[in-house]
């Protein structure tokens, strides 16, 4: 008979909360055991398409051509190596042999590049990241050529949305066809996904049978789970209850630094925030230290700039002064005097929407302490939850400020920072600014390769952002996963990238 090991199937209730469903019968006969892991994490999945969503690597169902270690420096995963002759606008990658698709089908450069066509067809973000010309296939080599000298383009396919799948499957966005160690069992848009191994994975046979993964924003419902035992692996649970879960002897709770930065973006076709003065003051309106201590309940660290400063490319510390006397500092540059408790200029408060999600919870009171602390200064701001916070910021522009968590340097480098922000068509471009001096810098930047060089400008790129206040960041939050004691092999990525993997185990 099979013995179960955490074979539980969570579904989402229409009020958020966790229920467990009924496993597998046994089947009869001598077999080996069953292995499975249920996952719960914050992360939305309303699709599978890896151009729209990072579910698909972080499940373990599709791979990219390079991926980022432990150490941030990139390595060979789908490419077996690379090379470009000509300093960055033509690259050479050849595709490891032996490799197939979960459908049999074998991974040969055509399929790459059937499959990067699609992504820069799907996503005017991977279009600019890659900046891809023309490419070339034949057998396992694959020629890509760029517009532009792009020496970061290995780094480029780290990206979770290079994702190579099976571009002639039928249904992407619900089963998209991979070469990963699991493939899709089954998929329930924002609730609750099934993947079981593939046994032919080219990199050795995974160590789980299947593992489902459920989302919920709800961190008290994750933690409620975990403890329960419904869940053997939860993805950020609530703050307020790490010390709980260290006390329990059945959990593990794994605590690390994360390369995230939470953020204020801000829109620059809103009239008041055209002027530096008025995104000056708000830089300086948040003590990030508050927020740490408030939002965060202690785990994170106040920011002096977008990177970590262990960080070889980070900006050295700049000692601010916070607080809303010092903000007002900067309103009265901007023209705003303080009249009845109201920041006026030309007749009318200053007053806009700052928008929030609530799948990282730390932001809705982060905002709310900015709310607060605006208000001192005679500023009204009105503050807007919304589900899709990537969707909203870049379709609507009727917003002030947002609160954006940002992972910044994914791979250890500064590039996809600076030209996910500050290029034209970059991802995160939600603040439509164009500085000359800062995307002069950025374009030396994508054409350097030697890395004290990249760092340099880098540098010099956080400087010129920081000066003209384009974005302010406030803390670090720490990344902290809990799991059973049954669980091995669990790495809390730094790149937060790769989720459930080939060795991921239980006892």
């Amino acid at each position: 008979m099979k013995k179960k090991i955490s074979l539980l199937c969570l579904t989402l209730a229409t009020i958020g909360m966790l229920a467990a469903c009924s496993s597998k019968s046994a089947s009869t006969g001598q077999e080996r055991e069953t292995k499975s892991l249920t996952f719960v994490s914050n992360f939305p999945s309303d699709t599978l398409d890896p151009q729209l969503n990072y579910t698909t690597v972080r499940a373990g169902i599709a791979e990219t051509l390079v991926k980022v270690n432990e150490q941030l420096q990139i390595e060979p995963w789908l490419a077996k190596k690379w090379k470009t002759e000509d300093n960055g606008t033509t690259w050479i990658f050849e595709i490891r042999d032996g490799i197939t698709f979960q459908n049999g089908k074998d991974l040969n450069a055509e399929a790459v590049k059937h499959s990067l066509e699609r992504t820069i067809k799907e996503s005017e973000a991977m279009k600019s990241a890659l900046k891809i010309k023309e490419m070339k296939a034949s057998g396992q080599i694959l020629i890509i050529t760029t517009t532009e000298p792009l020496a970061t383009l290995p780094s480029e396919l780290v990206h979770p949305n290079t994702a190579i799948i099976d571009v002639d499957t039928s249904d992407i966005k619900s089963k998209p066809v991979g070469t990963g160690p699991f493939k899709v069992a089954s998929f329930k848009p924002d609730s609750e996904m099934k993947v079981k191994k593939y046994k032919e994975y080219w990199d050795g046979e995974p160590k789980l049978d299947e593992v489902v993964l459920t989302f919920n924003d709800d961190e008290n419902a994750r933690t409620s789970a975990l403890q329960s035992g419904e869940a053997d692996i939860v993805y950020r649970p609530a703050i307020e209850s790490l010390n709980t879960l260290k006390q329990d002897s059945s959990i593990v709770v794994d605590i690390q630094p994360s390369l995230r930065n939470q953020m204020l973006f801000y829109n620059s076709r809103q009239e008041a925030f055209k002027d530096k003065n008025v995104r000056k003051a708000f830089d300086v309106l948040l003590n990030p230290t508050d927020v740490v201590n408030t939002a965060l309940a202690g785990q994170g660290s106040p920011a002096a700039g977008p990177f970590l400063d262990s960080l070889d490319f980070s900006n050295d510390q700049k000692t601010k002064t916070y607080g809303p006397s010092e903000a007002q500092k900067h309103l009265e540059k901007a023209g705003y005097i303080l009249k009845d408790g109201k920041a006026i200029k030309n007749g009318k408060q200053l007053s806009f929407k700052l928008v929030t999600y609530p799948y990282r919870p730390e932001l809705p009171l982060m905002s709310q302490m900015l709310q607060s602390e605006a208000k001192k200064i005679g500023v009204k701001i009105d503050i807007q939850q919304v589900e899709n916070m990537d969707e909203y910021m870049t379709t609507k522009d009727d917003w002030g400020i947002v609160t954006y968590s940002l992972v910044t340097a994914p791979r250890g480098d500064a590039g996809y920072f600076f030209n996910a922000l500050y290029t034209e068509g970059g991802a995160f471009n939600v603040g439509h600014f164009h500085e000359p001096a800062l995307a002069s810098i950025i374009d030396e930047l994508n054409k350097t390769v030697d890395q004290k060089q990249r760092n340099k400008l880098a540098r010099q790129a956080g400087e010129i952002a920081e000066k003209e206040t384009l974005h302010s960041s406030i803390v670090h939050p720490n990344n902290f996963v809990a799991y059973r004691d049954n669980v091995k092999n669990w790495v809390t990525a730094k790149s937060e990238y790769y989720v459930i993997t080939k060795d991921l185990d239980v006892k």
